[in-house]
């Protein structure tokens, strides 16, 4: 990160970091958007980066280290939802620019963003800095112009990132002007810190509670220089030391304030060209900060693609192909599912939906299906089915057993299905071993507890008789499967 005051480089332990999170502090003009910028441009190579951007600094990131650039403005909350997930799926950088949103909008914005980061599928847990500038504004520690709604929603999604976060991957590296500002509960789940020159006496009372020093020895906050930080923490020192950050490669679209000198116009010049009519003159002189005008947003659907990644075959001239009709394209997804659980089947293994999922995308564009027919969650549930043994999901039977079984969770949908296949047609009750492949698991254990969840909805009925055979019923649909040794 720089060096401290005996001019030996100070590191941070990156992995450290992942699991211990970071807070940094300071006043404006302390170096903060500086230090985060130094962090970010280190760490590019080595680790995902989400970052909520409220300014729009850190979209210079975009062009020399990769990251997707994200107006969040310009989306609906849908979409901003669908970004999040296919971030975390794709393990893509990106910067959530949030300037154009009024404070309630950029809470409302970051509050779903970070939802839906927090809500991904459990095979999507990637290791990822999730960083946000200006947090106080966030996780704010008392109400204010925003609705109770939006700061509720925003504050619980901040918490969640800095209390829950680790165990889905994400380290929350927080950022703040004020500490009294930020929400206790949010602050106090960092275990690292990088304090700046800070003036008001109730931020360097808390700054001294999170070092761990006296307060008269938080003194020596508000006499840091500018770019100079006291740290601690398991990832950067044991002890508070001050470290001077390194220089960057990139730099903010705003800079600080400096002295230009003024148009050298006359009063009467200057008037004429404030009311003229008609466009000011070629000569009228130019402003330093004027900037161009933007390029409209891309649309949702570029984006997503650069979240996912180039794709190969786009750049490969693909002939043209006939369109295929509906029960084509059903008859490709039959023998698509029917093949991988075949392949499952043979090699005895249990692959992550999210692996799958890319599966089923080659094997379709290899049917001749340039786009796949199915999303995520529709592929989810037809996996559900295939694992069950059923494949034409159409048959009226399946869309009964399908309606019944809405409220379940998606991981279970596959056991729900199993056992009414079985019912359908009267077979022989599951055993504990099938029904544990079908949920994704080694454990009987967990087979029994999934059995009394799914009937302590009434959805199923299961009977044991006195041999210890079992038989499972479905009241809604009337059918029930024949008994059988549940092992």
């Amino acid at each position: 990160m720089g060096i401290d005051s005996k001019g030996s480089a100070l590191p941070i332990d990156l992995e450290e970091l992942l699991a211990t999170r970071l807070l940094v502090q300071g006043n404006s003009g302390s170096g903060k958007s500086h230090l985060l910028r130094r962090l970010l441009e280190r760490s590019a190579p080595h680790v995902q980066q989400i970052i909520i951007d409220p300014e729009g600094d850190f979209v210079t990131l975009a062009e020399p280290y990769g990251h997707v650039v994200i107006d969040g403005g310009e989306y609906a909350v849908k979409e901003i939802t669908n970004f999040a997930t296919r971030i975390r799926e794709h393990r893509a950088s990106v910067v959530l620019n949030l300037e154009g949103l009024d404070a309630e909008g950029q809470m409302r914005c970051a509050a779903n963003f970070l939802g839906a980061l927090f809500d991904a599928p459990r095979e999507h847990w990637y290791p990822a800095l999730v960083v946000v500038d200006e947090a106080q504004l966030f996780a704010p520690a008392a109400g204010g112009d925003v609705s109770e709604e939006v700061r509720r929603a925003s504050l619980t999604a901040m918490t969640n990132l800095m209390c829950r976060g680790r165990k889905r991957g994400l380290a929350g590296v927080i950022a703040t002007q004020r500490l009294a500002k930020l929400a206790k509960n949010v602050a106090a789940e960092a275990s690292n810190f990088l304090m700046g020159r800070t003036f008001l006496d109730i931020d360097m009372a808390r700054a001294a509670d999170l070092l761990g020093m006296e307060r008269r020895q938080a003194e020596q906050i508000r006499e840091l220089q500018r770019g100079r930080f006291l740290a601690l923490g398991p990832a950067i020192s044991r002890r508070p030391v001050e470290v001077q950050i390194g220089a960057v490669a990139t730099s903010a679209r705003s800079i600080s304030p400096k002295l230009v000198p003024l148009p050298k116009a006359r009063g009467e010049e200057m008037e004429a060209l404030l009311f003229a009519p008609e466009a000011a003159p070629v000569d009228a002189p130019t402003f330093l900060f004027a900037a161009p005008t933007p390029p409209p947003p891309p649309a949702a659907d570029d984006l997503v693609a650069a979240i996912s990644g180039p794709v190969i075959a786009h750049a490969i001239k693909v002939p043209q192909v006939e369109a295929k009709s509906p029960e084509q394209v059903e008859t490709v997804i039959a023998d698509a599912l029917r093949a991988m659980m075949a392949e499952e089947e043979q090699e005895n293994v249990f692959r992550p939906a999210a692996l799958l999922f890319q599966d089923f995308q080659v094997r379709c564009r290899m049917a001749g299906i340039t786009r796949p027919p199915l999303d995520a969650n529709g592929f989810n549930s037809r996996l559900a089915c295939a694992r069950a043994g059923i494949y034409e999901v159409d048959e009226e039977d399946w869309q009964r057993a399908l309606a019944v079984a809405t409220g379940l969770p998606d991981d279970m949908l596959g056991t729900f299905l199993l056992i009414a296949r079985a019912a359908r047609d009267n077979a022989p009750c599951p055993n504990d071993e099938r029904i544990a492949r079908t949920y994704g698991t080694s454990s009987l254990g967990r087979v029994r507890r999934l059995l009394t969840y799914i009937e302590e909805r009434e959805l199923i009925v299961c009977r044991e008789d006195m041999s210890g055979k079992r038989s499972i019923s479905i009241p809604a649909l009337g059918w029930s499967t024949d008994s059988a040794a549940p092992r």
